[in-house]
């Protein structure tokens, strides 16, 4: 499937090994999730201002975070968007936004004992999800269906907690 990811940066550091494991991590997910059209998924690199300010701007929250979603459908956990949803203009689905605030995941990823490669791609995959209706603002089935799903595409990645 040709997906398209457009990948952006605010940040002044080299991020090109960090996208190019999303550019992998992104088009996985989509296939795990068995979505059968073309999409585009637009992702910006920001550090902790950054995602503060567009938390603050977006959801009303006064906080940095270490990812944030933007879908562009209302889907439900196992619904795909359809051909009918596409761009005439590119063809391509527009799936939604996400930033992601890369020294967030490196500070994550030293907290939690594992690499920032590993966070990164594990905060695009949670992000994807979300893109695609998951959600886990409940302590409950939804939020363990949404860990359930992140492990198991990690997984099929074999990018492990090391």
């Amino acid at each position: 499937m040709n997906h398209e990811i457009i990948i952006d940066s605010e940040l002044e550091e080299d991020t090109a090994e960090v996208a190019a494991l999303l550019e992998k991590v992104i088009p996985a997910v989509l296939a795990a999730e068995g979505v059968e059209v073309p999409c585009e998924v637009d992702v910006l690199f920001t550090d902790d201002d950054g995602i503060h300010a567009i938390n603050l701007e977006q959801r009303g929250v006064d906080r940095p975070t270490d990812v944030l979603s933007f879908p562009m459908f209302e889907l439900a956990p196992g619904e795909h968007p359809s051909e009918e949803d596409a761009d005439p203009g590119t063809g391509l689905v527009p799936l939604g936004d996400m930033v992601l605030s890369l020294e967030r995941a490196r500070a994550q990823a030293e907290e939690y004992g594992h690499s920032p490669r590993r966070e990164t791609a594990y905060l695009a995959v949670h992000s994807v999800l979300h893109l695609l209706g998951y959600d886990h603002m409940d302590d409950g089935p939804m939020k363990a269906r949404m860990r359930a799903r992140e492990e198991a595409i990690l997984g099929e990645l074999n990018i492990t907690r090391e």
